[in-house]
C-alpha cells in the first residue's frame, strides 16, 4: 500500500517513473516496485439527502453531522428562525424544548476531516486501510474486518458526539434543553443508541400501537427495548425524565380511545417510561373541519377535534398520575445487562427482551457507560446515579470485546462484582494488542466473581431473590419499582383482558402496603402478611389493569386479614331509554330505544352512522332497602362504546373509560325516584364510513386523506349494558 497523494499534480495527473534513478523530482515523481499495480482515486460528495417529512419551503440537504462546526451553523440557524418568530421567546419564558425526532437520514461515511478523527479515535491512520472500503482486502481478511469495525465505530462517535451532543451545547446556550430518540429500528444506524441519549435532558424513544408497523394485537418487542434504552440512560445517569413518542399509529385512523390505548400506554410504563409524549396532535385552525387535519396516515389523532376531546381529561390524569408516581426516587433493578459494542438495542431486542428471569429487572449497560458511569462500591454495581446493581451480564454479542472494555470489566470483577454470560473471545478492533487482550481474558475468566450458568442460576448462586414474585396469574403481570426516601412504589400490569386474582410477594418488609389507583387517585387498605423480609398481598385485577402498591408506613403487625369485599346485585335497568343527540351530526336529535343496542343495528341512517355524544336519559325507583349502613351503591354500565359521562338527580360522578365501566353512585343515588344521565361518545369512525357512502353529497366529516372505503366495517357504538345496580360491602 502506498499513499500517492502527495504526489497528485493540480491537474489530477501522478508522474511514475520506472525506477528510482529517473526521478528528477522527488515531490512529484514516484517509482514503483515492479509488479502489477492498481491506482484507486477517492473522493467525497454530499449524499443528497433531504429531511424528511417536511413542507417544500422546510426541506432542504441534511446537514453533515459528523461535522461540529456543520451542525452548530445549521442549529444556530434554525434558532434564529425561531427566536425571530417568537419574538425572543426562548428557554425558561418560552420555547424550552427540541425534540430530535428518530434517525432518518441515512448512511454518512465522510466528513472533510474523517483522517484525523479517526486517527485521534483510533490510534493508527485510515490512509492504507482506505481500499477496504472498495471491497478489497488489506493484508488479510481478519484484519480487513477490524479496520471496518473501527471505521463503523468512529462514525457513530462522530454522530452521536458531533451531532447530537453539539444540538444539546447550542440549546444550553440559549437556556433550552432537548429530548432526544435514536434509531427506532430497520435503519441505516452507526451511533449507540445510549450514547446519542446520554447528555439529553430527556432521553426518549418511541412506542407504536399493535399492528401499526407490525400485525397482531401485542405492541412491538423492540419498542420495549427502545423504552428501555431510554429508562436504562435515565437511571445510569441520573435523569429523572424518561419520555417516549407515545402511542403512535398508521392504519385505523380515528379508531383510538383511552380503553383501546391503554394497554399500550401500559407497556411503555412497564418498560421505564414516566413522561408521554402523546403522537399525534396536530394544529387544527378551523371549527367547521372535523375530525380535521392529521400528519398523513400518521395518528393516533389527539386533538380537539376527536369525538371525546371534551372527556379526555379522565384519560389524562391517568397518564399524568401514572407517570408522576414513577418519576419519584430511583429504579429499582437487579441485573445490569451489557449488549457489547457496536450493536443496538433496538436490534439485538427486535423478537425478545433478554432472558432475565421474571421478578427481576434490568437496565441495559454499554461500553460507554460502563467504561464512565459504573463502579464497584459498598458490595454493589453502582452508577453515577446512585442507582445499584447486583449482577453484570455479558450478551453473546460481548464475544466481541474491545480491550478497555474488558480491562474495566476485570477491574470490577476483581473488586468484587459479580459477572455471568458470554465469554470474551477476541476484540473486534485494529487498536487492540492480541497478547494484551488474551492475558487478561484468561485472568479474569479466572476469577471466583465469574459465575457459571444462566443469569438465574447467577443470581441464585448470589442469593439474590425476587424483587417481585407472582402466583396464580394465567396471564402475564409486569412491575416497576421506585424508591424514594423511605417509600417503595411498585406498579403492577395485568397485560390480560380477562380479572386476574393474584398473590404478590414484594422484597420489602416492616412496612404497610397500601392500595394507590391512578386512575381516580384513591387509596384502599390491604390485607398483608410479613415473613423473612417479604411481604405478602392478595390483589384483584381487572382487564388490562394497572394499580400502585405503595409500602408507606411502619407496621405494627406482621399480619392482617381485612374482611372481603363482597358484590351483590339489587336490580338490572332494562328499556326504554330516552336519547338525544348531538346535533349537527346526521343524526335525528331525539330517540327512543326499548332496548340497549348498538347504534349500529338502528335502521335510521343517521343513527347507524353517527358519530360524537349520545345522551341516555332514565328514571329508576330506588328501593329503601338498598340503603344500609355498610354498602357502597354502584352503577354497572356494562358494555360501554366508548366513553361514558354519568350523573345521577343532576349530579357529575365522572368519566368512565375503560372496563369495568362502573361509578360508585352512592352520593347522589336516593331512595324513590332517581333521574339516570348517561353521556356516551363513541368514535370518528362510523361518521367516516357513512360519509364514503355511494351518493354522499352532504358531508359532516373532513380529513386530509380518504382514510376508509364504504365496505369498512363500522365499530360497535353507544350504551350496551346491561346496566345494573350493585351493593358493595368492605366490612
Amino acid at each position: 500500500m502506498i499513499d500517492l497523494t502527495a504526489f497528485m499534480q493540480a491537474d489530477g495527473s501522478i508522474h511514475i517513473k520506472a525506477s528510482a534513478a529517473d526521478i528528477q523530482n522527488p515531490k512529484t515523481e514516484i517509482a514503483l516496485p515492479n509488479g502489477n499495480w492498481v491506482i484507486i482515486r477517492f473522493g467525497y460528495s454530499l449524499t443528497g439527502r433531504q429531511n424528511h417529512p417536511a413542507s417544500p419551503e422546510a426541506t432542504g440537504l441534511e446537514v453533515d453531522k459528523l461535522d461540529k462546526e456543520a451542525v452548530k451553523k445549521y442549529i444556530n440557524t434554525y434558532l434564529d428562525m425561531y427566536k425571530d418568530a417568537t419574538g425572543g421567546l426562548m428557554g425558561a419564558k418560552g420555547l424550552q424544548y427540541m425534540i430530535l425526532d428518530s434517525y432518518e437520514a441515512g448512511h454518512m461515511t465522510w466528513t472533510k476531516n474523517f483522517p484525523e478523527e479517526f486517527l485521534k479515535r483510533r490510534g493508527y491512520s485510515i490512509k492504507t486501510w482506505i481500499p477496504v472500503l472498495t471491497g478489497r482486502i488489506v493484508q488479510n481478511t481478519t484484519a480487513s474486518e477490524k479496520f471496518l469495525w473501527d471505521f463503523r465505530k468512529t462514525i457513530g462517535e462522530l454522530i452521536a458526539e458531533n451531532h447530537y451532543d453539539v444540538i444539546g451545547e447550542e440549546l444550553h446556550k440559549r437556556n433550552m434543553k432537548r429530548y432526544t430518540e435514536s434509531h427506532e429500528d430497520r435503519r441505516i444506524y452507526l451511533a449507540d443508541g445510549m450514547d446519542v441519549k446520554r447528555n439529553a435532558d430527556i432521553p426518549m424513544s418511541a412506542m407504536w400501537t399493535p399492528g401499526s408497523l407490525t400485525g397482531g394485537d401485542n405492541e412491538e418487542v423492540r419498542s420495549e427495548g427502545d423504552i428501555r434504552e431510554s429508562a436504562s440512560v435515565a437511571n445510569i445517569y441520573g435523569k429523572p425524565i424518561v419520555a417516549a413518542e407515545s402511542m403512535t399509529s398508521i392504519q385505523n385512523a380515528f379508531s383510538f380511545h383511552p380503553g383501546k390505548l391503554k394497554r399500550t400506554a401500559d407497556m411503555e410504563l412497564a418498560s421505564g417510561l414516566n413522561r408521554f409524549v402523546i403522537h399525534t396532535s396536530v394544529h387544527q385552525p378551523l371549527d367547521d373541519k372535523m375530525p380535521g387535519f392529521s400528519l398523513g396516515p400518521f395518528g393516533q389523532y389527539f386533538t380537539r377535534q376527536e369525538t371525546w376531546a371534551e372527556q379526555a381529561k379522565a384519560w389524562i390524569d391517568y397518564l399524568a398520575r401514572s407517570s408522576y408516581m414513577l418519576q419519584q426516587g430511583k429504579n429499582i433493578a437487579d441485573v445490569l445487562y451489557y449488549y457489547g459494542e457496536n450493536q443496538n438495542i433496538t436490534w439485538l431486542t427486535r423478537e425478545k427482551l433478554p432472558a432475565v428471569p421474571a421478578g427481576y429487572e434490568f437496565d441495559f449497560v454499554n461500553a460507554t457507560a460502563l467504561l464512565n458511569a459504573i463502579d464497584f462500591k459498598n458490595g454493589k454495581l453502582t452508577a453515577i446515579s446512585g442507582n445499584t446493581y447486583q449482577l453484570l451480564v455479558l450478551d453473546e454479542s460481548a464475544k466481541n470485546m474491545t480491550l478497555p472494555v474488558l480491562k474495566k470489566i476485570n477491574q470490577l470483577v476483581k473488586t468484587g462484582a459479580k459477572l455471568v454470560g458470554a465469554k470474551p473471545q477476541q476484540s473486534p478492533s485494529l487498536s487492540d494488542d492480541v497478547a494484551e487482550f488474551e492475558r487478561v481474558v484468561n485472568e479474569l475468566w479466572n476469577n471466583p466473581n465469574v459465575l457459571k450458568g444462566s443469569i438465574a442460576d447467577a443470581l441464585a448462586a448470589i442469593n439474590v431473590q425476587e424483587d417481585v414474585v407472582i402466583k396464580n396469574n394465567v396471564a402475564k403481570i409486569l412491575y416497576r419499582h421506585r424508591k424514594a426516601g423511605s417509600l417503595d412504589i411498585y406498579w403492577l400490569n395485568n397485560r390480560s383482558q380477562n380479572v386476574e386474582d393474584i398473590e404478590a410477594t414484594f422484597r420489602v418488609a416492616g412496612k404497610v402496603p397500601e392500595l394507590w389507583f391512578a386512575e381516580t387517585g384513591k387509596t384502599e387498605a390491604l390485607s398483608y402478611h410479613i415473613a423473612n423480609g417479604f411481604t405478602k398481598v392478595k390483589l384483584h385485577m381487572e382487564p388490562n389493569d394497572a394499580l400502585f402498591v405503595v409500602f408507606k408506613n411502619t407496621a405494627t403487625k406482621n399480619s392482617v386479614e381485612l374482611p372481603p369485599v363482597k358484590v351483590k346485585e339489587l336490580t338490572s335497568i332494562e328499556g326504554p331509554w330516552d336519547i338525544n343527540f348531538q346535533k349537527n351530526r346526521g343524526a335525528p336529535f331525539t330517540a327512543k330505544f326499548n332496548k340497549l343496542a348498538s347504534w349500529t343495528d338502528n335502521a335510521d341512517t343517521g343513527i347507524k352512522y353517527f358519530s360524537g355524544t349520545a345522551t341516555y336519559t332514565k328514571t329508576i325507583n330506588a328501593s329503601a332497602n338498598w340503603f344500609t349502613k355498610d354498602a357502597e351503591l354502584w352503577l354497572n354500565l356494562g358494555d360501554v362504546k366508548n366513553i361514558a359521562e354519568l350523573s345521577v338527580n343532576g349530579k357529575p360522578l365522572g368519566i368512565v373509560w375503560k372496563k369495568p365501566f362502573r361509578v360508585n353512585v352512592t352520593s347522589a343515588l336516593k331512595p324513590g325516584n332517581n333521574k339516570i344521565e348517561i353521556k356516551v361518545t363513541n368514535l370518528w369512525v362510523n361518521r367516516l364510513i357513512g360519509d364514503a357512502q355511494p351518493g354522499v353529497t352532504n358531508k359532516i366529516t373532513y380529513t386530509t386523506m380518504p382514510f376508509y372505503q364504504p365496505d369498512a366495517p363500522l365499530l360497535p357504538a353507544g350504551l350496551l349494558g346491561p346496566v345494573t345496580i350493585m351493593a358493595v360491602t368492605r366490612k
